[in-house]
């Protein structure tokens, strides 16, 4: 896995825990935590389908 997806993972956990723990406690300012969460989660998923992208086209040839 690369290190960026490895750091996005991080991102994303780290993210909704403290959105989890903001909206817990009642501040709701602490969905702002969501949408880094997502663009993480796009970071990540675009990390891992570029290594599968790239690892069928060293096989290929």
């Amino acid at each position: 896995m690369p290190r960026t997806s490895l750091l996005a993972s991080i991102v994303v956990a780290l993210a909704l825990a403290a959105a989890v723990v903001s909206v817990v406690q009642g501040w709701w300012i602490g969905l702002i935590w969501l949408p880094l969460a997502g663009i993480a989660s796009n970071v990540l998923w675009l990390n891992v389908r570029r290594a599968k992208l790239t690892k069928a086209a060293a096989e290929q040839g």
